[in-house]
């Protein structure tokens, strides 16, 4: 089946490319050129990938890309940004891009940061769904399909991406990740230099889940490596 791809761009040319590469991966392109119409697209009609431009006319990509998935939208966002500054880059990972690419940017590579974010898709349909929905361990329980947490009774609000991290941790209780492992798994692609993007992501969900974030129950540091969810928990009873 054809992929169905939004393609958020307001230079013509740019979108005209992207739109003619793409159709070689069997894709169906929706254009949008701007970010009020592009955000009206992504909430009301289905796509399996969204790449988003950050200078738009309108709605600017990063605020886009909050309002997304602030309303439940996770579609994965590969995000196209003019700016070189790190701060850039960094932001638009923060705020729930999946990847993002700087222009100029060659095709090929466009191509394979798409495939690879198909690829991430591909995976998580063919995973085998947890019974009833949901991961339970000691003092917390997650539910896949309504992509909530609770931690000892109570709902914690996390964004896209914490979730990810914290589902990503869970469905492999006592792997030790490094920063660059996560960045791979969870933000669907390598990130070389950016790792300390899993350390803010980290600490912020750890500040909502854990009673005392400086001596954490779930998330645990393996000094010198990186991070794990504490196996631990496996014996305990469910909240």
């Amino acid at each position: 089946m054809s992929r169905q791809i939004l393609v958020i761009e307001d230079n013509p040319d740019i979108a005209s490319l992207l739109t003619l590469h793409l159709k070689d991966l069997d894709a169906v392109v929706t254009h949008a050129s701007d970010g009020l119409t592009g955000l009206d697209l992504g909430l009301s009609e289905k796509f399996e990938l969204i790449i988003l431009d950050i200078m738009l006319p309108g709605l600017d990509g990063i605020e886009l890309c909050q309002k997304l998935r602030n309303k439940g939208i996770y579609t994965p966002i590969l995000m196209l940004t003019a700016k070189t500054g790190e701060i850039d880059r960094v932001l638009g990972l923060e705020v729930g891009a999946d990847d993002y690419l700087t222009k100029p940017f060659s095709i090929r590579e466009l191509l394979a940061r798409v495939k690879a974010l198909f690829r991430r898709i591909d995976v998580f349909s063919s995973a085998k769904p947890a019974e009833n929905n949901e991961i339970k361990f000691e003092n917390i329980v997650i539910d896949l399909e309504q992509r909530e947490v609770k931690v000892r009774g109570k709902f914690i609000d996390l964004t896209a991406k914490e979730f990810d991290l914290l589902l990503q941790f869970a469905n492999n209780p006592g792997r030790v990740y490094t920063r660059s492992q996560l960045l791979d798994d969870v933000w669907g692609y390598g990130h070389d230099g950016y790792e300390h993007t899993v350390n803010s992501h980290i600490n912020r969900l750890r500040s909502k889940i854990e009673q005392d974030p400086t001596k954490p129950e779930f998330i645990l540091t393996v000094w010198g490596v990186g991070y794990k969810f504490n196996r631990d928990l496996l014996a305990g009873s469910a909240a």
